[in-house]
């Protein structure tokens, strides 16, 4: 469910690691390139489910989630794993498990770590949150998305460790901007700087495919993740440690910052664009 950007590969790996997949998204027209790949798509969400040993969703928020949840749950079969990959709040996810608990199928959450690019190169990572025996029978198929797949723990755990790692994430990447826009200002060329820092040790996999977005003509028309998705799953995080009486106080900043691309007119471009925030803020010209 859900074939978007995400989505859509994920679909697209199933299909070549041999499995048959049926797919539903709420735009059907997004999906039609999957057919010539051999999709099969559906009419409804629970007409996809109806026939799915694995049903994984892929949707941008708890809201989309739940528009078709009750759907989803009277559709699935006995012995069946739900596998949500989406970005939901581990409590919101938690309260999903729970209703599936009343069925003969099982729950998982199953956030992923990454991008579209990530998922092409076959470097996806997995995290999973639910019961043991249900992600030991789905673990096949896991792999068939990333090679990365980590078991964390009874539901939720997976969305509380993608929380975290995802409030790293931002922090990093802005960091990386306000180094490189420091380094403009005083003189150096902003390709060369931007390829000594992904030979040094600060490189990353994120900033090696984001990094170089922020040369210029190098902007992805459509975002990885733009400032409005990412600063969703930013707040999801920040929310998260507030509940736990946990200090994030460079995630809060980042937070800050996001909305500032979002005042300089920047929301819908990958959120890396806050190199330019950085850039006029240092008056680099």
């Amino acid at each position: 469910m859900g074939l978007g950007a995400m989505g859509g590969g994920i679909a697209r790996r199933l299909l070549e690691a041999g499995h048959a997949v049926t797919g539903w998204n709420r735009t059907r027209a997004r999906a039609e390139t999957l057919r010539e790949a051999g999709l099969v798509l559906a009419e409804s969400p629970g007409a996809a489910a109806a026939s799915a040993d694995v049903l994984f969703t892929m949707l941008t928020d708890a809201t989309g989630l739940e528009s078709i949840a009750d759907e989803l749950v009277a559709a699935l079969r006995p012995g069946a794993v739900w596998a949500d990959l989406s970005t939901i709040a581990p409590d919101e996810s938690r309260a999903l498990a729970a209703r599936v608990q009343s069925t003969e199928a099982a729950f998982l959450d199953a956030p992923l770590s990454g991008s579209p690019a990530t998922l092409a190169a076959g470097q996806m990572s997995v995290m999973v949150g639910g019961d043991r025996a249900a992600f030991e029978r789905v673990l096949p198929v896991l792999e068939a998305i990333g090679p990365k797949v980590t078991y964390l723990g009874g539901n939720g755990s997976a969305l509380v460790m993608k929380m975290a790692i995802n409030l790293s994430l931002v922090v990093q990447g802005m960091s990386f901007c306000e180094s490189i826009a420091m380094a403009e200002k005083a003189g150096i060329d902003r390709e060369a700087a931007v390829d000594a820092a992904l030979k040094s040790v600060i490189a990353s996999p994120m900033l090696c495919y984001r990094g170089p977005m922020i040369l210029d003509g190098r902007m992805p028309e459509s975002p990885f993740a733009n400032v409005a998705l990412q600063q969703k799953d930013q707040l999801l995080g920040l929310r998260l440690a507030a509940e736990l009486g946990t200090p994030v106080l460079f995630a809060s900043l980042a937070n800050e910052l996001l909305t500032a691309c979002r005042t300089a007119g920047l929301e819908d471009r990958d959120w890396i664009a806050v190199y330019e925030v950085f850039r006029r803020i240092g008056g680099v010209v």
